[in-house]
């Protein structure tokens, strides 16, 4: 017995082939993502001829407002069937991108339906990402829970890197929307591939009151503030995302404006290092397996909070470049291993049938929260000059770790699921 379990360990840890369709489906529409990272404004600039002020509301309102329209969704989804809803929104993100290049082909793409384009696919996106936690969690045991959180993460790391390279050649051989057609077939893929995971998963329980309330919308948050473990995670995960995010634009102002890196630099300088993410998710489980999931949790989430404060010490010349990509790849790998454990602890911190609230609370407090910090830091760079601003939210990050939980806390019991009613016999 010890034999053949330790080569089912070197061989990988087998989630079965449900697992291997959700696990498919989810690769192809990262793919395809990746492959489209920018396309919005590009085509904004290039085929609207939008200026700096439309492009920024573009990646601002479009998230915020999605975000806001995904709120209710949460509550309705959790008394729903997740699998259909997955298909669904991937339908609703499929439909939606068609819609541009359509327009683009008959002349009559504007910046309003860039922007309705970006609403839905944002409000999509969370709660499909919201609805995908609770299925996963139907879906798999607990103790294989990292193994496939992890897997998501070596995944999303790899169409990092290799997105878009592939989507920058793209658009110059097949124009400024290409990518965007990617995008949307890879969504009908991932829809697919979903569907044939078939129709295992039991049935939520009823609500007690068929209609929803107003006080529904805010149980995601409710729940996360009530649980002492959850309280600390959710604050230190938006403050930090929030922070890193919020200096982005200003990285680019200060290497392709102040200091004179090349486009091709600039790209290369945040590409490369995640590679770091790639190996860090791949050493998640084993240092788990070692070391403890909370022991993990806190030690990975207070080193990611080390790096970022080198940035204000950024230069020029092949010495600067090299010092983005050491502190980009110390960063990533951080969160390369965070982040699986992270997902892991909140879904089993989570009862099933409050996941797709807690969630969609989650998300839409993240993108809030960057979309804020990042229009903040936009001041403070007009301000103080963006290595000042850079290198304050440096500052602010090493205090992250103080939100991090502090001890161990129990797995949360799932109540007993209803037994299905029994057919009546004729």
């Amino acid at each position: 017995m010890r034999s053949g379990h330790r080569l089912g360990h070197l061989l990988g840890h087998r989630l079965g082939w449900q697992f291997g369709w959700l696990w498919a489906a989810y690769g192809t529409s990262a793919l395809g993502t990746w492959l489209a990272f920018g396309a919005f404004p590009l085509i904004a600039v290039q085929v609207l001829h939008a200026g700096p002020t439309e492009v920024a509301a573009l990646s601002a309102v479009g998230a915020a407002v999605g975000a806001a329209v995904a709120v209710p969704l949460g509550p309705w989804v959790e008394f729903r069937r997740k699998r259909p809803v997955l298909i669904t929104m991937d339908l609703v993100r499929c439909a939606a991108l068609l819609t541009i290049p359509a327009a683009y082909a008959l002349g009559a793409l504007t910046f309003l339906q860039l922007l309705l384009v970006s609403v839905a696919v944002a409000s999509a996106d969370i709660t499909f990402r919201a609805a995908s936690g609770a299925y996963l969690k139907t879906l798999l045991p607990a103790e294989d829970l990292l193994v496939a959180n992890a897997r998501f993460e070596s995944t999303s790391w790899t169409t990092t890197i290799i997105g878009p390279p592939l989507g920058g050649a793209a658009i110059g051989l097949l124009g400024p929307v290409a990518t965007v057609l990617a995008d949307a077939v890879s969504y009908l893929l991932s829809a697919l591939g979903i569907r044939a995971t078939r129709d295992h998963e039991p049935r939520p329980e009823r609500r007690e009151t068929p209609r929803m309330r107003a006080g529904d919308l805010l149980d995601g948050w409710r729940y996360i503030l009530a649980d002492r473990a959850l309280r600390p995670l959710f604050f230190n995960t938006a403050l930090f995302n929030g922070l890193v995010m919020a200096t982005s634009p200003l990285m680019a102002v200060l290497m392709l404006g102040q200091l004179g890196f090349s486009p091709w630099q600039y790209g290369l300088a945040f590409a490369a290092p995640s590679i770091g993410g790639l190996l860090g998710s791949r050493l998640a489980r084993p240092l788990v397996t070692r070391f403890g999931q909370h022991q993990v949790l806190v030690a990975s989430g207070a080193l990611r909070a080390l790096w970022s404060i080198g940035l204000a010490f950024l230069g020029p010349g092949t010495g600067g470049l090299l010092l983005v990509i050491g502190v980009e790849l110390g960063l990533i790998f951080c969160c390369g291993v965070f982040n699986p454990v992270y997902t892991t602890y909140r879904l089993e911190r989570t009862p099933t049938d409050r996941v797709t609230r807690t969630l969609t609370a989650w998300a839409v407090t993240t993108k809030g929260a960057t979309a804020l910090l990042t229009a903040l830091w936009g001041v403070l760079g007009s301000l103080l000059g963006p290595r000042t601003a850079i290198g304050l939210a440096g500052v602010l990050l090493l205090a992250t770790p103080l939100l991090l939980p502090r001890r161990t806390a129990t797995t949360i019991s799932e109540p007993e699921p209803e037994p299905e009613p029994e057919p009546e016999l004729l």
